[in-house]
């Protein structure tokens, strides 16, 4: 006979006993869909690498890629060899719906979290800048190693 589960709970390892179909095992018992490896060998599987470790949200992300460019273009970024970070001095001001960072185009609603003291902290308390709102960000070298993943989708390239 097969046992049933009360509607609203579901199982340990997340398939319902009534199904014919079920997870297989290692020879330990745990469910493979649940083995965590360092190698792939039929059911076990590595996890990814967790894209934002430090749980930035969207706008925290888009500010923190932008600052990573700026380090990189020597009209906005100072880098201080000494400590290997970068410090960020006159954030061009949009023209328009756009600005430009070295040889790309940012659009402005990708940038507002650059004058907006909540970002700042947010990125200061997460070890990422160091800042004295709105007159100074150092983006250190945690900041200049994290990756966004967005720098492609807010950094058009162009020759204009």
């Amino acid at each position: 006979m097969i046992e049933s589960t009360p509607i609203g709970r579901a199982c340990q390892d997340g398939f319902h006993p009534s199904n014919s179909v079920q997870p297989p095992h290692r020879a330990d018992g745990v469910p493979a869909r649940a083995v965590i490896s360092d190698h792939f060998d039929g059911y076990e599987y590595t996890m990814p690498p967790k894209n934002n470790p430090l749980k930035l949200n969207p706008l925290q992300l888009r500010t923190l890629t932008l600052l990573q460019e700026f380090a990189g273009d020597p009209e906005v970024g100072r880098a201080l060899p000494e400590s290997g970070e970068v410090e960020i001095d006159g954030v061009p001001h949009p023209h328009g719906d756009h600005f430009h960072v070295g040889h790309s185009v940012v659009m402005a609603r990708d940038a507002s979290g650059l004058h907006n003291e909540s970002v700042w902290k947010a990125l200061d308390r997460k070890g990422l800048i160091r800042s004295t709102f709105p007159n100074r960000i150092v983006l250190t070298r945690e900041g200049l190693a994290y990756d966004t993943g967005l720098r492609e989708a807010i950094l058009h390239r162009s020759s204009h």
